[in-house]
């Protein structure tokens, strides 16, 4: 069944796949109770903007869920596919961009078609899943090197260019821009100094960068001020847009040839327009609004900032991912989450071993444009308690958590 499949009748529909009810917002229902959210990547607040809202519904009543039909190659083609597409790239600086219908498949397929057998790939070790999963397809050579450790890559950039020179082949690296668990971003500007030296190409997935990165929001590489060095940029919708979908955004040859060659597009239905028109709002506001930016990184300041004055170690995010690493074991891990849900009214996702070490437990929040100052000072005094409950070992004895819905 699998490491979390083992713990489906004790853990299901409470610690994995809880049912969160209610409108999209800072405060949702949970197993009926009222609880203050801090799971969801709705950075922005756009799930639930009036705007984005109005958006949607018009869409979804003028061409329905189903328009329009086919792939984008065959049947699936719109003018309003294009006009995102146009927008995203101007958005990255970027000379074209493809639409994807999701972000996890996309990047898989994106690494598929850029690199052949005689290809060398360079990737992060904390790379996300859909990377790695790329990268299992790939029937060349791969190297890792440990998280943003820039010793390590260059002693890997020299494995990668020695059998480069000898297969015919090109070198791409991989990095995330900001790493969605841990908060920190891909060292783009330590990865590029080797750019020149080595010749390789650089792929980003800027999941969670693209809408909160950056002074227009154009994401990590824009942060970082090395957005015409990035050769393929890689978002998704399903963050800071709060919707379905992703994009890659590139010159107009390298996405020519994605477009031609993405298996997960190429074969697949053209993503519905609800959600390209809706994308096209999503993308104005992020635009026209930096107001919403603005207050998102409020909120992060004043919950990062608040824990930390606590005590409370944050590891090293430089985003709004907040992960607050506690001391204890698995048992103990859940049953703080079970405190904070049932008597604090505070829902957030817990991280324990093997994700983290033995003996670490990671709480992550996301704070987003719809929390507020209130809500960032309960949780830091009910953090605060939940820690002292924690050293004076009240989840190490025997508490039992809510029983779970039945699988």
């Amino acid at each position: 069944m699998g490491a979390l499949g083992q713990f489906a009748d004790i853990g299901y529909g409470y610690y994995f796949f809880p049912k969160l009810e209610g409108e999209i917002s800072n405060r949702m229902k949970f197993r009926g109770q009222d609880v203050l959210v801090w799971s969801l990547n709705n950075y922005l607040g756009l799930a639930n903007h009036p705007e984005v809202r109005q958006a949607d519904a018009e869409a979804a009543a003028k061409y329905g869920l189903g328009y329009p039909m086919g792939a984008r190659m065959m049947s699936g083609q719109t003018i309003y596919h294009e006009q995102l597409e146009q927008e995203l790239a101007a958005f990255e600086h970027k000379e074209a961009a493809y639409l994807l219908n999701f972000g996890y498949m996309g990047m898989v397929s994106i690494i598929d078609s850029l690199i052949d057998r005689h290809d060398v790939v360079v990737y992060d070790s904390e790379s996300h899943a859909c990377i790695l999963d790329g990268l299992r397809m790939h029937l060349g050579k791969r190297f890792v090197y440990p998280h943003n450790n820039m010793e390590k890559f260059e002693q890997q950039m020299k494995r990668a260019k020695k059998l480069a020179d000898q297969t015919g082949g090109g070198i791409l690296v991989i990095t995330e821009g900001v790493y969605g668990m841990a908060g920190d971003c891909g060292n783009l500007k330590g990865i590029l100094q080797f750019k020149e030296k080595y010749g390789f190409r650089l792929l980003i997935d800027d999941a969670h960068g693209f809408g909160t990165m950056g002074h227009t929001g154009a994401g990590t590489s824009e942060e970082q001020e090395v957005m015409d060095q990035v050769d393929v940029y890689f978002g998704t919708f399903a963050k800071s847009m709060a919707g379905i979908g992703a994009f890659v955004a590139s010159d107009k040859r390298i996405i020519k040839s994605l477009t031609f060659n993405m298996r997960s597009q190429i074969y697949a239905k053209s993503l519905p327009m609800p959600m390209v028109i809706g994308s096209l709002k999503r993308l104005e506001l992020i635009r026209n609004h930096p107001e919403i930016r603005d207050k998102l990184w409020t909120i992060v300041h004043a919950l990062q900032s608040g824990l930390r004055e606590k005590g409370f170690d944050l590891g090293r995010t430089q985003s709004p991912v907040t992960p607050v690493f506690l001391k204890g074991d698995g048992i103990e891990g859940t049953q703080i989450v079970a405190d904070l849900r049932e008597n604090y009214g505070i829902f957030c996702s817990i991280v324990i071993y093997p994700v983290v070490p033995k003996n670490v437990i990671m709480l992550r929040l996301i704070p987003t444009a719809v929390h507020t100052l209130e809500d960032v000072t309960y949780t830091i005094n009910a953090f605060a308690e939940v820690r002292r409950n924690l050293d004076n070992g009240k989840y190490n004895s025997g508490i039992v958590p809510p029983v779970a819905d039945k699988y």
